[in-house]
């Protein structure tokens, strides 16, 4: 009688199981596997057609700039400027420019993405959608990247143009040297720029990371002289300084000539870019400042 009476029980437990795994997610369940990749690929969507859509302001205005960099320093010191270890000032002077149009781009794009976002409220549409931390930090890293390195190949560009009219025009030494040290330049700096962006909780905050951190880093590091005509305890200085590194690996892939062993540079950034990703990883992951 109890086998009998335990059949029927047990069988509308079973049934009652299977109709649980054919149940759909419950809200807020994760249905995309490891990697939401329409997440992840909209949100980056999202960063490029926000800087894209005021192309003028954040494309053409950095390279009008470096423009008028090199037309100012050409005009000042014309060819009166001795050549530095055998490369003409101009020619020097134009990779350093290159590469700060990549950091201060890059930087810009993430930091005020995020900060916009917190101050205007909508930084919800980022926390509620079904997006990991790390997908989060990916999206908003790769957008940022986007608008540096979009902005430093068409610096670059204009730039070569400009020096073809000169008698120092520009050539490529190490096109694989450029390419690296430009997207870990902007990668570095697309980074930092989320760092800054969920530190920063108002626009004056942001304000002074980039006057009193960004702005000293690119300016002391090398790119409009070099570091080996400074005193020995700026020289020490200047090798603490990971944008020296990405200013002198520019510089090798443009010029042939660097300050330093190029191997060292290329693994200062590489180890500089894996810190700054963990921090980055964490900050989103723990919501700090995101979420209160």
């Amino acid at each position: 009688m109890d086998q009998t009476a335990a059949g029927p029980v047990e069988g509308a437990i079973d049934r009652s199981a299977d109709a649980a795994l054919r149940a759909p997610a419950g809200f807020g369940e994760r249905r995309f596997g490891s990697v939401n990749w329409l997440g992840l690929w909209t949100l980056y969507l999202k960063e490029v057609r926000r800087f894209l859509k005021v192309a003028f302001q954040t494309v053409i205005a950095p390279v009008i700039s470096t423009l008028l960099f090199l037309f100012v320093f050409m005009q000042a010191f014309g060819e009166d400027r001795a050549p530095i270890d055998g490369v003409p000032y101009i020619a020097f002077l134009a990779p350093g420019l290159i590469m700060m149009a990549i950091l201060a781009n890059a930087f810009a794009n993430s930091s005020s993405s995020l900060i916009i976002s917190k101050v205007q409220g909508s930084i919800v549409d980022l926390l509620t959608p079904p997006v990991s931390p790390s997908e989060v930090a990916v999206a908003f890293v790769a957008g940022a990247a986007t608008r540096g390195l979009l902005v430093g190949v068409v610096t670059a560009v204009t730039s070569a143009a400009f020096m073809a009219t000169t008698p120092s025009p520009m050539g490529v030494a190490h096109p694989a040297a450029v390419a690296y040290f430009g997207v870990s330049a902007a990668l570095m700096f697309a980074m930092l720029g989320v760092i800054g962006g969920i530190w920063a909780e108002k626009f004056d905050q942001l304000a002074a990371i980039t006057n009193f951190i960004i702005t000293p880093l690119t300016f002391l590091s090398g790119t409009f002289y070099a570091i080996s005509s400074l005193p020995p305890a700026f020289v020490a200085f200047s090798r603490f300084n990971p944008v020296f590194y990405l200013i002198d690996g520019m510089r090798f892939g443009f010029t042939g000539r660097a300050e330093t062993d190029i191997l060292v540079g290329a693994g200062a950034a590489f180890s500089v870019n894996v810190i700054l990703a963990f921090i980055c990883y964490r900050l989103l992951k723990s919501g700090w400042r995101l979420k209160s």
